[in-house]
């Protein structure tokens, strides 16, 4: 019987074939515990040294839950400061494959969030801005499927009504410094609160283990 001699080519391709998804999987696997492993290593080094207004970390980590368990992909913080709650937002978006656009005013705070961002590994899920969040959030395209609030307060109303018509349905919006204890907040944090609860398509709970964090999704 004559031997097909295209049998050894065809039999190396479907190895190649067979391996490549394999190989592409492990090495997706080992970039994501690189940057677990970097990011952990940063935060313990810099734990207790959070200042400017960052969140705590049970915060932070209140994000980073909200985000994997959601699978969300298109971000916006609105306040950055120096990138604590930043981090969290964007370690979560390596697992679901997404990014976060996140503003901040003051100049040496994004400068100093910048360096945080590289060290920590996870400039790659990061669109930082250094921009007046009262025009950008207007002026962004969206649409998002989660936001985290974290800047002036007597603003927060205006923002969450530049955002809500690019919050997808199922989205959430959360703010920070949201209280039950209305004596906890001030002017504009409480109107804020008030205006997002009346909102029928908006249902709103608050997580008051760390700082306050109201968590409201879209309908």
């Amino acid at each position: 019987m004559k031997r097909n001699i295209y049998d050894p080519i065809l039999l190396l391709i479907l190895g190649i074939a067979l391996l490549l998804p394999a190989d592409s999987m492990s090495q997706g696997l080992g970039k994501k515990k690189d940057i677990d492993e970097k990011v952990r290593t940063f935060l313990e080094k810099r734990q207790g040294a959070w200042r400017d207004l960052n969140v705590p970390a049970s915060d932070g980590e209140i994000l980073y839950d909200l985000i994997v368990k959601n699978r969300y992909k298109k971000a916006l913080e609105i306040g950055t400061s120096t990138g604590h709650s930043t981090i969290y937002i964007a370690w979560a978006l390596s697992k679901t494959g997404g990014k976060v656009i996140t503003i901040e005013i003051d100049k040496d705070r994004y400068r100093q969030a910048l360096v945080n961002f590289n060290e920590a590994g996870v400039s790659d899920y990061i669109d930082a801005r250094l921009a007046d969040a009262h025009v950008l959030v207007k002026e962004l395209q969206g649409p998002f499927d989660f936001v985290f609030c974290d800047a002036d307060k007597e603003w927060y109303k205006n923002y969450f009504i530049a955002v809500y018509p690019k919050l997808e349905a199922g989205g959430c919006y959360t703010a920070h410094n949201v209280s039950t204890r209305s004596w906890g907040m001030g002017e504009g944090t409480r109107e804020f609160y008030a205006y997002i609860r009346s909102l029928p398509y908006m249902k709103t709970t608050i997580d008051e283990s760390g700082g306050g964090i109201s968590i409201s999704y879209k309908h």
